[in-house]
């Protein structure tokens, strides 16, 4: 039978074990944490660098010869502003960007953070069906259902269009046309982490500081993006077969290969809230 000391001495050694163990565990959290981080900020900048350049709304300007650099960071994830019913608003500084609208006013604050609500654009090109998610994007919906109302969006270019691969998307919603347009407004970026942009997605552009304004893209190809960015809803089949031609035109390359202007001007001609 062990003495008092031998189990004394086993029990200690079966500690020590233990403390080894626990260190070697909490050595290998710590590199693969390291390891993680790492990875996430190759995968970050790569994204920034070649994606998210000039997808940018308000403060953006993917239609400039050069394109803009980056945001430090993207949109952070989490923020849903809208599933209560309400939306904030936040005036937007109209003085440092002559590009929005002062006149605009503001959406109402009560929302409708359920259903879908369904929107017809009209182009100089073909007819563009829209199905909005007001559960998933409330206040996006409800401020692109405000600004229909006024007109906002009648009589006013596409100014951006790209068909690289990773990223294939038709943006519009700014009546400056210069990438940089707005209304007196801006509201959160509402995202989960979880989003992705595949062929037939519409999504709300922004200035990679969480907030959206008016302008918006159309996903007429697979799109690999960071999940920064508002998904809004969905294109009809007769929208991606208008945006098949636009694609099929081209674009300038003012902003790099594969991206820039239309190379055949796209109008919105109307865009209608349906009775």
């Amino acid at each position: 039978m062990p003495s008092n000391k031998q189990r004394r001495e086993a029990a200690q050694r079966r500690l020590q074990r233990q403390l080894e163990r626990r260190a070697e565990l909490a050595r290998k959290r710590r590199r693969n944490l390291l390891i993680g981080v790492t990875a996430a900020a190759v995968v970050l900048v790569v994204a920034t660098v070649l994606l998210i350049t000039g997808i940018g709304g308000d403060d953006a300007d993917p239609a400039a010869a050069e394109p803009t650099p980056a945001p430090t960071a993207p949109a952070t994830p989490g923020v849903v502003d809208g599933s209560d019913g309400t939306c904030d608003w936040t005036p937007a500084d109209t003085t440092a960007n002559p590009n929005l609208q002062a006149d605009t006013g503001t959406p109402p604050v009560e929302v409708a953070p359920a259903g879908t609500t369904e929107v017809d654009i009209t182009t100089n090109v073909g007819p563009i069906g829209l199905t909005l998610d007001n559960a998933n994007a409330p206040c996006a919906v409800a401020s692109m259902v405000y600004l229909a109302g006024q007109g906002y969006f009648d009589d006013t270019a596409c100014h951006r269009e790209t068909d690289s691969e990773g990223l294939a998307v038709l943006q519009c919603g700014d009546p400056s046309g210069t990438g940089a347009g707005g209304p007196a407004y801006e509201f959160p970026t509402q995202v989960t982490g979880d989003e992705t942009y595949p062929r037939g997605t519409v999504a709300m552009a922004n200035s990679g500081q969480g907030f959206d304004g008016s302008q918006f893209f159309l996903v007429h190809g697979d799109s690999q993006l960071p999940p920064s960015y508002t998904v809004l809803g969905t294109i009809d089949e007769a929208g991606l077969a208008t945006l098949a031609a636009i694609a099929a035109n081209g674009n300038d390359g003012s902003n790099g290969p594969g991206d820039g202007a239309p190379t055949q001007e796209v109008r919105i001609q109307s865009l209608t809230v349906a009775a």
